[in-house]
């Protein structure tokens, strides 16, 4: 906080002088925002205000106004009326303004950017301003001194240095860095100090300030140094500001040590043996001595030489070669050459004492010449390698070998040395001429180089090498080979294009471009397959579905860059393995079953298919029931619907169920369908008499009532539907004075009086009437007394009940009612029920046909129970008996209020 208080209060409290020269001096800081203010002309100038109170106060307002426009007016703003001098919206950047190095002044109209001196830290911004009116007209000259901020880091020229230091450098040594950092900033904003971050011991920094102020690092050697042990030195300089907080910059530093003949040369060891036979020729190679200086460049150069003690007669005898130390012979040994020489060989170095060993060389004498082997090569042959192609057919001859005595005084024989499918045999007729040839096929896989010397001796046992290296030639006899025949290889399903699969691995026993191999898919292979000619990977471009294709095989090639190309052939499979992006799928969305009433519990009511072509548990289905599961349950593994409870159409015709499958993936997937269960009506319920309501009520009839006049009726209802709803009326028995008097329509159930009353037909009437429905298979009837009392008015009520508690002696009519086939129970017109009737009749039809199965079924389940049946659901009248009334007041009869 205390840094910004001074950033942006600091230009307040600038300091203005006024002198007779019109000069004024501010200063601020660089990088303010726009609008600080710098100062007050008018007040720092001590000029009066128009409309002032003292007498010399102007009549006209004070006018300010840059002389010209130049390179300052960018970064001030003058107000020409009260003349506020302020900063603009160009930020004042003092590095880039003020060029120290140059020492001179950027001028730029009536404003400039100046340094007094290259040394000094001031940069001054300087404007013209001028004053009116006429009277007090004036020439100001504005100096800005602009302060620095430390709003810059050190940073290095370059972002790696490197310094030498000899290896024997003393302690205290100091050197120079070059590319000092830099820093725009000046006074204690620029660079300050500079350190290490590892000095591994032995370096540390010192900085020196010369006269003009600037900076320079120096390294300081702390410790020992051996280039020997440690060449070089990486670490990192830090260059840091005095701002507050002080910036950091830094760079690489790399301290190389430089070698110095510190080292000189040794010889490993003091002595070296070496027998030579006294019949060596010429340049026979005798011995080569060799020392080690671990300096570096010429500090380790050496140079070989005889010792003063090593005689003149050992040094014409053998050569020794100043570079590489290679001693050979260089006289002919003769019999009075000195059997043993001592070699004192110096190993010389720059500065250095030479190192020395001893070669002690003993000659052994020889009294004969060795055979003579000499080559006449057949094959191709260069510098004693012999080149043959892995091809050739056995006893390709390779070359003649003629062996001889050079002395001619011995006898000499010959064998081969040496393992490979190779014989060397005389060849005849001639003698001492002996032929190479091989004996077996080559093969470059197996074996590429053999080496096998020919060797001759003489009868005096003295030996003689010929050393032969034979060269094996690859051909392209070999295809390709696949690391697996078969390849065996799995993806998931939904896989995102350009999968890999696998990475095809074959193997070209031959050599160079003949063992190249390319891989290339087969013919039979899908186009969404892509292998890589080069590297053998296989991919497949687009998504596999299993349920679309589980496997693929086909095959693919590998074929080498031989002349003619050889290739071998693989079979890959791929299994695409499942995933659970499949719900299950129900054959139909909607499932409709059609179930006869009073179906056992837990009968099959139907079964419903569903399938999921997911496989593996993936594709295993669970079927619930999402709604009704009190009543109904379903078998997950066969899917078949059941009723737990024996279902009634009269409580509820139909059912409509949502079946959930859910399959057991990972996440699971789920499906539903909609499920109705439709009940098929079974006539189980027989009539229901409404009215009348009691076999002992009565009703009076009037002897005045006319013929064809309604007299009463018998409603009754029944709970099934269809053709085992429709009801049909009968009066199957009568009791009265003349009980023909009276008949029932058959549909509606109408009581009419079918003749005149007579005096002598006054009486009490009873109608037993029979209700019955038309059901399948056997219809179901109710039974009901009609009481009509004819009389003119009801004098004697107890005496009419008592007539109605007596047991009529009533005669059973055998004839069946007419059957009707409309299901009603109301007066209706018969015009308008004829097309309810045709509706019905054509309902009824279909039911009957839907149901004839299972009717079947029931009627034979039912058949022993219907007698029993028919007890409980009428009342038993036989025919031409008596009827009892104390039986039909039994017979339990549902009183409604209609």
């Amino acid at each position: 906080h205390l840094l910004l208080f001074l950033l942006f209060v600091g230009p307040f409290n600038c300091f203005a002088s006024y002198s007779r020269a019109t000069e004024l001096f501010y200063s601020l800081n660089e990088g303010l925002p726009a609008g600080v203010l710098i100062g007050s002309l008018a007040r720092d100038l001590r000029l009066p205000t128009a409309g002032g109170q003292h007498p010399g106060a102007p009549q006209t307002p004070l006018s300010f106004s840059l002389a010209s426009h130049g390179l300052g007016e960018q970064y001030v703003q003058l107000d020409n009326r009260s003349g506020e001098l302020h900063t603009s919206a160009v930020e004042i950047d003092r590095e880039a303004l003020c060029v120290e190095s140059s020492g001179a002044t950027i001028f730029g109209g009536a404003a400039a950017i100046s340094f007094s001196s290259p040394s000094s830290e001031s940069c001054l911004l300087l404007l013209d301003v001028l004053v009116l009116p006429q009277e007090y007209f004036r020439l100001v000259k504005v100096k800005i001194a602009i302060r620095d901020v430390n709003d810059n880091a050190p940073h290095f020229p370059v972002p790696h240095i490197r310094l030498s230091v000899p290896e024997n450098a003393p302690v205290n040594t100091r050197l120079a860095i070059e590319h000092p950092a830099l820093d725009p900033d000046v006074g204690t904003n620029g660079v300050q100090t500079y350190r290490l971050r590892d000095n591994y011991g032995v370096f540390t920094l010192d900085v020196e300030e010369n006269e003009s102020g600037e900076r320079t690092p120096y390294l300081i050697v702390m410790g020992a140094l051996d280039r020997e042990t440690q060449e070089e030195y990486v670490t990192v300089i830090v260059a840091e500001d005095g701002g507050t907080p002080p910036l950091v910059g830094s760079a690489t530093l790399t301290i190389g040590i430089s070698d110095i003949n510190d080292n000189c040369p040794q010889f490993s060891n003091s002595q070296l043996n070496v027998t030579l036979y006294g019949n060596s020729s010429l340049g026979t190679h005798v011995s080569t001595v060799h020392a080690v200086d671990m300096d570096l460049g010429s500090n380790a150069q050496i140079t070989y030489s005889y010792s003063q003690k090593v005689p003149q007669l050992s040094r014409e005898l053998f050569h020794l070669d100043e570079s590489s130390g290679v001693i050979t012979l260089s006289s002919k040994l003769d019999g009075d050459t000195p059997r043993l020489h001592r070699l004192i060989i110096l190993g010389n170095g720059p500065g250095c004492i030479p190192a020395v060993i001893t070669v002690l060389v003993t000659i052994i004498k020889v009294m004969m010449r060795p055979p003579e082997v000499i080559p006449r090569f057949i094959a191709n042959e260069v510098e004693g390698v012999v080149y043959l192609k892995e091809l050739e057919p056995i006893n390709t001859p390779i070359a003649f070998f003629t062996i001889k005595d050079p002395d001619e005084k011995y006898k000499v024989s010959c064998y081969l040395d040496g393992d490979g499918p190779f014989r060397l045999s005389p060849y005849k007729p001639y003698n001492n001429e002996y032929l190479l040839e091989t004996t077996e096929p080559l093969d470059y896989e197996t074996q590429q180089l053999y080496e096998i010397s020919v060797v001759a001796w003489n009868s005096e046992g003295f030996h003689v090498n010929k050393i032969i290296k034979v060269q094996i030639l690859d051909d392209n006899d070999n295809s390709p080979v696949f690391s697996q025949q078969l390849i065996e290889l799995s993806i998931e399903e939904n896989n995102v294009p350009n999968a890999f699969l696998t990475k095809l691995h074959a193997v070209d026993a031959d050599s160079g471009e003949r063992g190249q191999v390319s891989y290339f898919l087969g013919p039979d292979a899908p186009s969404y397959f892509s292998l890589d000619k080069t590297t053998g990977v296989l991919t497949v471009s687009t998504q596999l579905d299993r349920e679309e294709k589980e496997k693929y095989r086909y095959t693919v090639k590998a074929v080498d860059s031989g002349f003619p190309p050889r290739e071998s052939i693989a079979t890959v499979t791929i299994t695409v393995l499942d995933k659970n992006d499949n719900s299950p799928r129900f054959i139909n969305k909607d499932f409709s079953f059609f179930v006869p009433e009073n179906f056992p519990g837990f009968g099959e009511i139907g079964v419903i298919s569903v399938t999921d072509a997911d496989a593996g548990q993936n594709g295993w289905v669970a079927l619930s029931v999402l709604n009704g599961s009190d009543i109904f349950v379903i078998d997950t593994g066969k899917g078949v619907l059941r009723a737990k409870v024996s279902l009634d159409r009269e409580q509820q015709s139909s059912y409509v169920l949502w079946i959930e499958a859910v399959d057991g993936g990972d996440p699971t997937l789920s499906s539903t369908a909609k499920i109705t269960v439709l009940l098929l009506d079974i006539n189980d319920n027989p009539p229901l008499v409404l009215f009348p309501q009691s076999n002992m009520s009565y009703l009076l009839v009037l002897p005045s009532t006319l013929p064809g006049s309604p007299i009463t009726e018998v409603y009754a209802v029944d709970k099934d539907t269809g053709m085992n709803a429709v009801i049909a009326y009968s009066i199957i028995g009568r009791r009265g004075p003349r009980p023909e008097s009276f008949r029932i329509d058959p549909k509606t159930g109408n009581i009419t009086l079918e003749e005149s009353l007579m005096q002598n037909d006054y009486g009490l009437y009873r109608l037993l009437v029979k209700v019955s429905d038309h059901g399948y298979p056997e219809p179901l009837h109710s039974t009901v007394m009609v009481n009509l009392f004819v009389n003119d008015t009801v004098s004697n009520e107890s005496y009419i009940e008592s007539l109605l508690r007596k047991e009529p002696d009533i005669s059973v009519e055998e004839k069946q009612p007419q059957i009707s086939i409309e299901p009603t129970h109301k007066k209706m017109e018969s015009a308008s029920c004829m097309p309810t009737l045709v509706s019905l009749s054509i309902i009824s039809l279909g039911s009957i046909a839907l149901v004839t199965g299972m009717g079947i079924y029931i009627c034979i389940r039912k058949g022993k129970k219907h007698h029993r049946a028919d007890e409980n659901l009428e009342v038993q009248i036989p025919l031409n008996g008596k009827i009892s009334l104390h039986m039909l007041e039994k017979k339990p009869v549902e009183i409604s209020n209609i």
